[in-house]
């Protein structure tokens, strides 16, 4: 990455600012995204854990959000070496983690998940648990092959969100964020192509955001007034990259106000590149658009820091990328207010040291390699 002198300096400058989310002070505006990286057996997050996340925070990262952690219902996930955020043992490796974080002058949020129609039968941690969903539909499916969740069903785990939540709060974090993008269990709710309920939880944007709205109210419920509550979205799906849960912003605004009054203090908002504008005619991105409607403070995600978009990276492919003004521009100009960085921070644990401190030089080209890697 060639970056001028100048270009470095005003990066460290804007970045570096101090920004908050309901009563947490973030120290500055790199936030690291959450990626799964199935290193805690048994769902526990050990010792290998803690360091991997401390060394991030002690390298100037200002939030910290953990890769996706199993809420406590049995068909929340399905692998054995992907953490878990319920159990006496896993949480008590979480703590460690949190404490780690904090040692090294970070702050940290886990973040909640529940794969819903995602889940293969069979898979542990629990193999008997069916898959669930809305309508019990995957991603390109027009047949159900799991189970349609009912009342019961859809009460069980908007405990378990609020539960995992209150845990949180209790053992040390500094927030939570609720995992509701990418095709997973909550994001199965606000899309109409997994979404064909009839009842209250189907139909237009706003009745196809109630599920997502009582989750967050539930966690509101629990945790302390204080305590920041984040919500990740996207349009886009794992299998239907252009896949839409709100094609204007009216429809966006139908979605994002519910959770909003419900009691999010910020928005994730995830997308492929973050420069992309979400909407014709305006330049804004999907963050961007979510902090003009809501108000509320929102973290860009997306490419940021790569020689290339995320896809291409695997393969080898390139594709445009804009440079570091059009990101600090955009922050300057308060599109959003943070800036999530991936794989990146996969490659290197430094990078935003050397980021902060204008080392642009010292930056490496992404390697899928380091996805192997707890380092």
């Amino acid at each position: 990455m060639t970056v001028t002198e100048s270009a470095a300096s005003r990066a460290a400058q804007v970045l570096s600012r101090p920004t908050s989310i309901n009563g947490l002070t973030v120290p500055n505006r790199i936030v690291m995204a959450p990626m799964t990286r199935m290193f805690s057996p048994g769902g526990v997050p050990g010792e290998d854990v803690v360091s991997y996340y401390a060394r991030r925070a002690a390298a100037g990262v200002g939030l910290i959000v953990t890769e996706g952690t199993y809420v406590g219902h049995e068909s929340a996930g399905q692998s054995d070496r992907v953490p878990r955020f319920h159990g006496e043992e896993q949480l008590d490796g979480w703590a460690k983690v949190a404490e780690g974080v904090h040692a090294a002058g970070g702050t940290i949020v886990p973040q909640l998940w529940h794969i819903g129609m995602v889940r293969k039968q069979g898979q542990p941690p629990f193999a008997d648990a069916p898959a669930v969903g809305p309508s019990g539909l995957r991603i390109g499916a027009d047949e159900a092959t799991g189970k349609a969740m009912t009342r019961r069903d859809l009460d069980d785990v908007i405990g378990a969100f609020a539960e995992a939540a209150a845990d949180a709060e209790r053992i040390g974090f500094d927030g939570v964020e609720i995992h509701g993008a990418h095709g997973y269990l909550v994001d199965q709710f606000l899309w109409e192509g997994t979404n064909r309920r009839t009842d209250a939880y189907g139909g237009d944007p706003v009745a196809r955001t109630k599920f997502g709205a009582e989750i967050v109210a539930a966690v509101r419920e629990k945790v302390s007034p204080d305590f920041p509550v984040i919500f990740r979205y996207s349009q886009w799906k794992q299998e239907a990259y252009d896949a839409r849960i709100a094609e204007t912003p009216e429809e966006l605004d139908a979605i994002l106000a519910p959770l909003a009054a419900a009691g999010v203090d910020a928005f994730h908002a995830s997308t492929r590149r973050y420069w992309l504008p979400e909407f014709d005619g305006s330049d804004l991105n999907l963050a961007g658009w979510t902090k003009k409607l809501t108000g509320k403070p929102t973290i860009t995600v997306g490419s940021v820091g790569l020689d290339g978009e995320f896809l291409g990276a695997f393969v080898g492919e390139g594709s445009e990328v804009k440079g570091i003004d059009d990101l600090l521009d955009r922050l300057e100009a308060e599109e959003f207010d943070f800036v999530a960085v991936g794989r990146a921070l996969l490659q290197d644990p430094e990078w935003a040291a050397k980021v902060l401190q204008g080392r642009f030089g010292e930056l490496a080209a992404y390697d899928a390699a380091s996805l192997k890697t707890l380092s």
